[in-house]
């Protein structure tokens, strides 16, 4: 089993910046890519950002390019999103999630891992 706990969300105003952590325990080997994606109220979660097992290869939201950066620790089993230019519009609970496969992904459907969210909220 794999167990992934988040954090660094916060309340923070438009403008503002926010880098959010995902610590994986447990038989870390046995995932690959891990992702970031988002759940605003009333909303489907969707998708933030991925990243390969190597931290070579990333996949973005195209909302989110430019505004977002994920990257990993691969000694600290932990992924990091580094969030800028937050708009009030990115007010939703993030979570980590992590693959067992292989192969970068967009669909929540094919993560096997989740944490358990920490909420990000932007005020105007």
């Amino acid at each position: 089993q794999v167990q992934l706990v988040e954090s660094g969300g916060g309340l923070v105003q438009a403008g503002d910046s926010l880098r959010l952590s995902c610590a994986a325990s447990g038989h870390t080997g046995s995932i690959s890519p891990m992702g970031w994606f988002r759940q605003a109220p009333g909303k489907e979660r969707e998708f933030v950002a991925a990243i390969s097992r190597s931290g070579g290869n990333t996949y973005y939201a195209d909302s989110l390019k430019g505004r977002f950066t994920i990257s990993r620790d691969n000694a600290k089993n932990t992924v990091y999103l580094q969030m800028n230019s937050l708009k009030p519009e990115d007010t939703a609970v993030y979570y980590c999630a992590a693959r067992s496969l292989h192969v970068i992904n967009s669909d929540y459907h094919k993560y096997d891992y989740w944490g358990q969210g920490t909420q990000v909220t932007v005020s105007s």
